[in-house]
């Protein structure tokens, strides 16, 4: 029964990756993908994670662990800026379920944000002899030398979400994600569609190169104006909202806002409410807040990586690569996305998002 099992569960994953490397992976066939060399990212925000009863936690540093169920002595380690917020929390639901499926240990460490505490934690898989990393590469002039030290020590490496322009630089088996840049010419052509003229877009964080493609790319299409700042921290909503209502209050033209997260697409419908204006406002990954706010027609669509493959097909991947020598990808990405919920499919997204996988 175990073998009949995994045999099911892989044939799972082979389909969902090809269907990844075939298609734009989203949640609308509006959305455009391809092997571009672009870098990607999360949305970040509150925490919504429910499911830490299938963790536990190590001694060393709070990290989590899934423990095998099937007798394998695999241990792969994720090492993500994740925030356990809504968006990293659906990642790690991800790679939690495949490590379940395949009887491996997963080791989540989250690096809250901090390039330093993900170089801590890759030397530490590499020095408890990981089988297996998978890394998100929100900075890659700090990660890149951490993990093609790893590569050197023999451990497979994968980037996931952030990562695209990096690795094969790293020398990582692939990558998996979505391509900002092209996720943002698809952001700059529904507002042409929208008939927007001057776009506010809005990052949440300075030095991340995932968000800077996505405005790039949103830049790259949309025909109008566009203005790019850094706007606050997601940390501090209010801060964040109060930073966006003073770009708009100096921009009376500005008609549209594209928040390059979940959490600061609803600060920019807050901040619009707040100074009465009526701004077309689209918005990137999935929470409840956005499905709802789409759905009640107050923002226009978000942009979907589906962050629930890149927790997954990662643990898969280096199973499989642990296992049975596979690679997948063939020097490409396995693309997650991108893909749109609009009005038209958000209701269907939200009960997904109400169990937790998307």
């Amino acid at each position: 029964m175990i073998k009949l099992r995994k045999l099911l569960v892989l044939l799972f994953a082979i389909a969902m990756i090809a269907a990844a490397c075939g298609s734009d992976g989203g949640s609308d066939a509006a959305g455009d993908s391809s092997d571009d060399s672009s870098s990607s990212d999360d949305g970040g925000g509150d925490d919504g994670d429910g499911d830490d009863e299938a963790m536990a936690e190590d001694d060393d540093g709070g990290d989590d662990s899934v423990d095998a169920v099937q007798g394998s002595d695999l241990t792969f380690h994720m090492i993500t800026h994740s925030d356990d917020g809504p968006f990293w929390s659906v990642v790690k639901r991800g790679a939690e379920a495949a490590a379940a499926d395949v009887g491996v240990t997963l080791v989540w460490m989250p690096g809250n944000n901090d390039p330093g505490q993900m170089v801590t934690d890759i030397a530490t898989a590499i020095g408890e002899g990981s089988n297996g990393i998978a890394a998100s590469l929100p900075s890659p002039d700090q990660l890149v030398g951490p993990l093609q030290e790893a590569v050197a020590a023999g451990v497979p490496v994968y980037t996931l979400n952030s990562g695209v322009n990096d690795y094969q630089d790293i020398g990582a088996t692939t990558h998996i994600g979505q391509t900002e840049f092209i996720a943002g010419q698809g952001a700059g052509e529904r507002f042409n569609d929208a008939g927007a003229t001057h776009v506010l877009c809005g990052r949440q964080e300075q030095s991340n190169v995932g968000l800077t493609e996505r405005c790039d790319g949103m830049a790259d299409t949309f025909s109008g104006t566009v203005t790019d700042e850094f706007v606050g921290l997601d940390a501090d909503q209010t801060d964040q909202i109060n930073q966006i209502k003073a770009v708009l209050e100096a921009n009376p033209d500005i008609d549209a806002f594209l928040g390059v997260g979940p959490v600061i697409a609803m600060s920019g419908l807050a901040a619009a409410n707040d100074l009465g204006r009526e701004l077309t406002i689209g918005g990137f990954d999935i929470t409840p807040d956005i499905i709802d706010a789409i759905e009640g027609g107050s923002i226009a669509f978000t942009v979907d990586q589906q962050q629930y493959l890149q927790g997954y097909l990662p643990v898969i991947l280096m199973y499989l690569e642990a296992t049975n020598a596979n690679t997948a990808g063939g020097g490409l990405p396995v693309l997650t996305g991108p893909g749109f919920v609009t009005i038209d499919n958000a209701s269907d997204v939200k009960a997904l998002v109400a169990e937790g996988t998307r």
